[in-house]
Parts: C-alpha cells; structure tokens; sequence
C-alpha cells in the first residue's frame, strides 16, 4: 500500500493480496482515522457483501472472483474497537453481469486505487445497535 496527501485528499493504491477495509483502516497508524471514501476502483477477488435484511441481521454472498471494483464509497471513522469501514460497492464479473451491496471484505487482485476525504477526527464515530448495524454517529462540534 502506498499514498499520497494533498491537503485533505488521500490517494490511496493497494496491491495484490491487500484487503480492501484493513488497508484504510490502517491509515490510523498515520494520524488518519476519519474520512470520507468517494471512490474506488481495481480488481479484487474473494469478496463477501451483502444487505441488511429487515430482521437487522446481515446477509452475505461470497464470490471467489477476480471482479472489477467499479465504484466503492462509504467512509472510515472511530469505532469502539477502533477504526471502522463501512463500504457500498459495484462490482462486475467476467460476464459483465454488476453485482452490488455492503462490502464486508475483497482481496486486491491486480490493484485498488481509492480516494478519501479527510475529516477531524471528532467529526463522527460509529456505534453498535441492538441489530447487525453499527451506527454513525455525528459528534458535538461546537
């Protein structure tokens, strides 16, 4: 993984074999623990997403891959057990058949090359719920 900032704008590319979420998550280790992720694309494999269904508990589909990551947003904030990554994703096989939901993990296959925003750290945290949902949380700014 390697990155470079400009002001509040992180370039972010992963290699082969990086996860997706540990990757930005690892930021935190450089004083980057909040931000927003506009964009995301690469090729990855073995990838689970998924939905929360209305029962509030996730539903998972696992894809060996590889796939193209077409789009990934979401963001990184402080969570209870520390940085926390919530990720929507496009993704399209072979096929061109797109395949779309909440990222819980991907593999890089080739490269990942993702852009964040950054934030203060004490913009927002996430939250457990008394479902599969962690929560954000928008923190006192005053």
């Amino acid at each position: 993984m390697e990155f470079v900032r400009v002001d509040d704008d992180i370039i972010l590319r992963l290699d082969p074999g990086e996860e997706i979420h540990q990757s930005i998550q690892s930021l935190s280790e450089h004083g980057i623990d909040c931000a927003v992720i506009t964009s995301g694309i690469g090729r990855v494999r073995n990838i689970r997403m998924g939905y929360l269904g209305a029962d509030g508990i996730y539903q998972t589909l696992d894809h060996e891959g590889p796939m193209e990551l077409l789009s990934t947003q979401g963001n990184l904030a402080p969570g209870d057990d520390g940085p926390f990554t919530h990720l929507h994703t496009l993704m399209s096989d072979n096929g061109h058949t797109v395949h779309g939901g909440h990222l819980y993990h991907a593999t890089i296959h080739v490269v990942g090359e993702i852009h964040l925003r950054v934030l203060n750290s004490d913009t927002m945290k996430r939250e457990p719920t008394n479902t599969d949902f962690v929560a954000l949380k928008f923190c006192d700014l005053e």
